[in-house]
C-alpha cells in the first residue's frame, strides 16, 4: 500500500522544497507541481504529486492522527 501525506511549503530552492510535517522537515522534489511558500501539498516518495487547500489538509492530518 502506498501512502501520500500533507505538508506545508516553507522554503522554495529550484526544483527542490523545504516541507513541514507537523514539526517534521524534509526536503522533497516540487518538478511535477506549482507551488510557493505556504502552499500545502501531498507528498508521495519525495514527489510532491498535487496541491490542496489548506482545509483538506488539516481534514487529512486529523484523519491520519485519529487512525494511527
Amino acid at each position: 500500500m502506498c501512502l501520500a501525506i500533507p505538508g506545508k511549503i516553507l522554503k522554495v530552492n529550484g526544483q527542490m522544497a523545504e516541507i513541514d510535517y507537523n514539526g517534521i522537515k524534509k526536503e522533497i522534489n516540487i518538478s511535477m507541481v506549482d507551488v510557493k511558500v505556504g502552499d500545502f501539498v501531498m507528498v508521495h516518495a519525495g514527489f510532491a504529486i498535487e496541491k490542496m487547500d489548506v482545509d483538506h489538509a488539516n481534514d487529512v492530518n486529523r484523519y491520519l492522527a485519529e487512525n494511527k
